[in-house]
């Protein structure tokens, strides 16, 4: 069985997904799986992915525990899902989880159908759009490990912190148009005026040098060297290997033997032997 933390992280997901509909209304499941982009150019879209067992048992409990509970909120009745999926026994799970491998032997032959019939261009834009998801959930499992750790948080530009003292006031309706207004504001400044955010900038920048200093020298505590920008690790390095003695680089050269009369006579004897045969 899933240890509970995880099926609590599931139904955090699930209710969020739920928020979107009444409670009484379908649950359009789709959105909640992963599916390929559809593209225009192809004919239909891709095969959605099967559900898995706990999800199949969720659509089929959500209507049960709402009919019981009236007045229960969404994350209730996702999170009584959830621990009823936990007392579970492996044969009372055995129907949902025989369900999903049926419905994921289909996937498979329908997504083999569904690939053959792209186009090259086709398949390369999606192999292209899976890389890119890939890197960006990549870097966001990253930023959250960062945070975690108490990184600290990356040093203002002068226009950065401008911005962040006169964002509220800001012409404009969405982020987009208030940032266009604050930036053709900054550039109407004059430079005495912005050199206020310049100093200010310049205290962010040595406070957030000694704060990247002494979180690089626990990460290395904590034995993640890993995280220690790679130009404080040469400089670390080279301080560790300071005061050795430098290896010396010397080129080996293949000796050449001693040119006695014999070798330096050859061509000679060779010419004139050529010649006589002539």
């Amino acid at each position: 069985m899933a240890p509970f933390s995880l099926l609590s992280v599931g139904a955090n997901v699930l209710a969020r997904s739920f928020s979107l509909f009444s409670s009484t209304a379908t649950v359009r499941w789709s959105c909640i799986a992963p599916t390929l982009k559809h593209f225009s150019t192809t004919v239909g879209g891709p095969p959605k992915r099967p559900l898995t067992a706990y999800l199949r048992y969720v659509k089929e409990q959500q209507s049960v525990v709402v009919q019981q509970n009236p007045d229960i909120k969404i994350v209730d009745i996702i999170r009584k899902i959830a621990q009823q999926w936990k007392t579970l026994t492996p044969e009372q799970k055995r129907p949902f989880e025989e369900a999903t491998l049926i419905d994921r032997e289909q996937y498979k032959v329908a997504m083999q159908k569904y690939q053959a019939q792209l186009t090259p261009e086709q398949t390369a834009s999606i192999a292209e759009e899976k890389r890119q998801k890939r890197a960006k959930r990549k870097a966001i499992r990253k930023k959250r490990e960062l945070n975690n750790l108490g990184k600290p948080k990356r040093l203002r530009t002068p226009f950065n912190i401008f911005m962040s003292e006169h964002f509220e006031e800001a012409k404009g309706s969405t982020v987009q148009a208030k940032m266009k207004s604050l930036l053709d504001d900054w550039k109407s400044l004059y430079i005495s005026q912005k050199q206020v955010y310049v100093q200010l900038a310049e205290d962010d920048k040595v406070r957030y040098k000694n704060e990247m200093k002494a979180w690089e020298e626990h990460m290395v505590e904590l034995g993640r060297e890993d995280l220690v920008r790679r130009k404080e690790r040469r400089s670390k390095k080279a301080k560790a290997t300071k005061g050795g003695k430098k290896k010396s680089r010397v080129k080996v050269l293949k000796a050449k033997g001693p040119v006695t009369k014999k070798t330096a006579a050859q061509p000679t004897a060779k010419r004139l032997s050529q010649t006589t045969k002539k």
